[in-house]
């Protein structure tokens, strides 16, 4: 038996639909004008789909409800939703309402109209439009001098190198100089006082080069001092395959022809700015590489016993996230020299790659262990909105393909047996890329989470406490894209950031840009932190 409605027709699937919307909403803008605001921030509700449920939040939205409340701030014939106080309300709150809101006395329970997952959808939906509608603030080119007030300390942003292109990691030496990656194929050198050598490092592997394809992750060794080995991660085009010519100036570059490409991980040494000594340390079957050009990882993390976490996403295909044959949308765990340990926790399982240490991801880029609890904590962007913060353990599913805290078709669940549900997760979209615990113990931050955001364009600080968030707060948003952030030898922040992309600025999101290395240098303690 159907729990769906059968109207007679099409017709009166789709009036029924719009009529309830239509009284839901004008409800919910009437509640939501007398329920107390409190931050959007949290666990959400979630429940299997009802059978057949197809349309997502923002097709119900628009096709049952912008022709009333329209699509701006405005409001129109009736209040627009992203301009009232219902989006003050958590997440469970909102989707309550939703959930059980009746349009008429004698009309449908929404809830036969609707899944559970395309009632949260719809509540993702208005939030990201509200995001969307508001803007940015302004972007600050030069942020040198600044001083930034925060809740428990004040920092003045000092610019230590510029002249990057389109940085994506950094890693210190032991001499206190910086190795930084630029995604178009360079691997650079900035000195401990701050010089950018003018010369990358020569012999460096050669990269395919587009939109999210390049130089990604690089990590020194934490005992290069002794053997100097230092690792990188970046996209190659399949042995063999034809390179198509360039794209024609000015056009699309994602709809150009593309070869097979995956992402490769080597480790070598440098000698007089040489890399020297490459060894290949993963790289997968043939039958892996695709012609997608998103979705690589990739972040190295290593846990201090000998073993190296390295993430994959799932090259934008959900399916490969789930399948245990595949090395795409994992996080894998080899020992220093790409062998596998035995420990591992898929070593038995028939068809399953030794490597895999947790699956069900869809593109993680940021990795870091806490430095209390020892977990390892993860990043990943979503789809449309539900980016993740996630604790991540041997063997476990974080149910990308299945589930999801954002808006992607054909997947309506938020939760499901088995399967992982994240710490936290973000709507509006950030685009998390790297993250890492503050280690100054001198600092009021200590032990706090920090994330890095690409989309958000915001360095964000969590508390944390037992596996749980109990704390958020924007450290800054104005400085363009922030794509990494790490301590230095002295405890100090360092942070990779470049110039904005996508909305606005008339570039693509994947698009180049000039980046550079910034520190943060504590001003004072706020009194009572």
């Amino acid at each position: 038996m159907s729990m769906n409605p059968k109207p007679s027709s099409p017709l009166a699937t789709r009036a029924s639909s719009h009529k309830a919307l239509l009284h839901l909403l004008l409800g919910l803008a009437i509640a939501a004008s007398l329920a107390p605001a409190s931050q959007a921030f949290g666990q959400a509700f979630g429940q299997p789909p009802l059978p057949g449920a197809r349309q997502t939040g923002p097709q119900i939205y628009n096709g049952a409800c912008a022709s009333c409340h329209g699509s701006t701030l405005e409001a129109q014939t009736a209040p627009s939703l992203f301009s009232t106080r219902l989006l003050g309300l958590t997440d469970q709150a909102l989707q309550e309402r939703i959930r059980n809101a009746h349009p008429t006395r004698t009309g449908p329970d929404i809830r036969s109209l609707y899944s559970e997952g395309q009632i949260f959808q719809i509540a993702t939906y208005l939030r990201l439009q509200k995001a969307n509608l508001s803007g940015r603030p302004p972007f600050a080119a030069d942020p040198d001098g600044q001083v930034i007030k925060t809740t428990k300390q004040d920092f003045r942003i000092s610019v230590v190198a510029r002249g990057l292109d389109t940085p994506w990691a950094m890693s210190f030496l032991p001499d206190g100089g910086l190795l930084v990656t630029e995604r178009s194929g360079r691997l650079r050198t900035i000195s401990r006082e701050g010089v950018l050598s003018p010369e990358p490092v020569k012999g460096m592997p050669k990269p395919w080069v587009r939109q999210d394809a390049g130089f990604m992750d690089v990590a020194v060794h934490p005992d290069n001092a002794k053997n100097g080995w230092i690792y990188l991660s970046y996209a190659e085009v399949l042995a063999g395959a034809e390179i198509p010519p360039p794209p024609p100036p000015g056009s699309p570059t994602n709809r150009a022809p593309s070869p097979p490409s995956m992402t490769v991980l080597v480790r070598g040494r440098i000698r007089d700015n040489t890399w020297v000594d490459s060894q290949v340390i993963y790289r997968a079957p043939a039958a892996i590489y695709s012609a997608s050009n998103v979705h690589y990882g990739s972040r190295f993390m290593f846990d201090g016993r000998g073993h190296v976490f390295f993430s994959l996403g799932e090259r934008g295909d959900m399916r490969n996230a789930q399948n245990l044959s595949s090395p795409l949308g994992k996080i894998h765990r080899i020992n220093e020299d790409g062998s596998i340990p035995r420990d591992n926790p898929f070593t038995k399982t028939p068809g399953a790659l030794a490597s895999i240490w947790s699956y069900g991801h869809r593109n993680p880029q940021g990795m870091a262990l806490d430095p209390v609890s020892g977990l390892m904590w993860e990043a990943e962007h979503g789809p449309t909105g539900g980016d993740e913060i996630n604790i991540i353990r041997k063997g476990h599913n974080y149910g990308w393909g299945v589930t999801s805290m954002g808006i992607q078709p054909g997947i309506e669940k938020t939760s499901e047996p088995g399967m992982d549900p994240p710490v936290a997760y973000f709507t509006p979209t950030l685009a998390p890329s790297g993250i890492n615990f503050d280690l100054n113990r001198a600092s009021p931050w200590r032990n706090n989470l920090l994330v890095a955001a690409l989309l958000g364009q915001e360095l964000l600080r969590l508390e944390v406490r037992d596996g749980k968030i109990i704390g958020r707060e924007v450290l800054f948003n104005q400085f363009g894209r922030v794509r990494t952030v790490v301590n230095g030898p002295d405890g100090r922040l360092f942070v990779l950031i470049q110039n904005p992309t996508g909305a606005g600025t008339g570039l693509s999101l994947s698009a180049p840009t000039p980046g550079m290395l910034i520190r943060l240098d504590p001003v004072r303690a706020v009194k009572g932190q």
